[in-house]
């Protein structure tokens, strides 16, 4: 039995919190992009750090699938952002001036 993606990946966080997985669940705490699509729980970040560390914890992702009797495999993927106009202008002054470029805050 399962519900919508949401539902589901809510109780995966739960479960990883119940069972002391502390940087899973804090990792997982803020995705919000998740969806069941054939079959699979398919879960999307763009962070190059949470999306290793959902790869090496995947094993406790499919467990807490199967302590809530959800059949589905785990797919983990890496949203590739587009640069904005800004970071896009940045490069472009970083290529013309070189070090001399600095950004202050």
């Amino acid at each position: 039995m399962q519900g919508s993606a949401k539902d589901v990946w809510g109780k995966v966080v739960l479960f990883l919190k119940e069972h002391n997985h502390v940087a899973m669940h804090v990792a997982c705490g803020d995705i919000t992009e998740v969806e069941i699509t054939d079959g699979a729980l398919v879960i999307t970040t763009p962070d190059n750090t949470v999306f290793a560390l959902l790869e090496d914890g995947k094993r406790e992702i499919q467990r807490a699938l199967s302590w809530q009797g959800a059949e589905l495999d785990v797919k983990i993927m890496q949203k590739v952002l587009k640069p904005t106009a800004a970071d896009e202008d940045k490069a472009l002054l970083q290529k013309m001036f070189g070090k001399k470029f600095e950004i202050l805050n």
